[in-house]
């Protein structure tokens, strides 16, 4: 699947590049919606925010890296799940690299300030920094948080690492925190390497498992993921709106069908127009918004 055929420092030119002028983008539109009346609404509204994901047909909502948008947030930090599970969304969603001391720690790229995370120890990145200060979390602080409540649901990303022997002892290390903990009712499993995906799915019928992807190559059809034993399907826009009959197919295998990255309004008045179930976005107030006018 998606494998690092090349090398980390190559991956880390390509992707955090794309990452900060996203970052930024996204950033300055939430910026511009914290003007706007639709702010000026929600402080006059809270509950209408803080009510729990709603039950009756409405598309859920995955908080993308967490709600970090929200000021004094970044992504993948502990403030954002809590800013998340305040949201009252359906999910919040991380992602996760282990140490070579087999713990588990957020981030989205390989490399975390010129750290290899697979090829570190904890002791290596206990120390380091995220953007607005707060230390670099763990799978184990998220569940901490997400075990106190029942509304919103842990979205764990395993990301692809560079042997199948890393990926392996990732999935182990997480499934330890999140069965020890006794939180599997309260996670769901998102990864674009099917090797985890496959290694999640053996390990029980109790792990929920959507495979992701972005290009055509690296997809499956909704009947190939129930062969397979995939609880959901979470495919970019792109691919989704190019291929639309793959929603209402895997609605009726009974598949779980999930869209990523959602920010732009259009695209955000598309999927809630459509069947799709799940949206996963970077701006959940604005969708929650859209949502509840519909």
């Amino acid at each position: 699947m998606r494998f690092f055929k090349v090398s980390l420092c190559k991956y880390k030119v390509h992707s955090c590049f794309a990452r900060i002028a996203r970052h930024a983008a996204i950033a300055l539109t939430a910026v511009i919606m914290s003007s706007s009346m639709y702010c000026k609404e929600d402080k006059a509204h809270p509950k209408a925010i803080l009510s729990i994901e709603p039950s009756d047909g409405r598309k859920k909502i995955i908080a993308h890296r967490g709600y970090w948008t929200k000021p004094g947030s970044t992504e993948n930090s502990l403030s954002s799940l809590a800013n998340a599970i305040e949201l009252g969304v359906y999910g919040s969603e991380i992602d996760v690299y282990v140490t070579t001391d087999n713990v588990v720690v957020l981030n989205h790229c390989p490399e975390f300030q010129g750290v290899v995370i697979e090829q570190s120890a904890f002791a290596d990145l206990a120390g380091l920094r995220l953007s607005n200060g707060e230390p670099l979390p763990t799978l184990q602080q998220c569940i901490d948080l997400v075990k106190n409540q029942h509304r919103t649901k842990l979205i764990i990303e395993i990301k692809p690492h560079t042997s199948l022997a890393t990926e392996n002892r990732a999935v182990a290390a997480v499934l330890k925190a999140v069965n020890d903990n006794g939180v599997a009712h309260l996670v769901d499993y998102i990864s674009f390497s099917r090797n985890i995906c496959e290694q999640l799915i053996k390990a029980g019928p109790q792990n929920r498992v959507a495979l992701l992807a972005y290009w055509p190559h690296e997809a499956m059809t909704p009947r190939q993921l129930k062969e397979a034993g995939y609880w959901g399907m979470n495919y970019h826009y792109d691919l989704l709106k190019s291929n639309p009959v793959w929603i209402s197919e895997a609605k009726e295998l009974g598949l779980e069908t999930m869209v990523w990255t959602v920010n732009y309004i259009s695209h955000m008045q598309f999927f809630i127009d459509s069947e799709i179930e799940v949206i996963t976005t970077d701006l959940p107030t604005k969708l929650k918004e859209l949502i509840v006018q519909k």
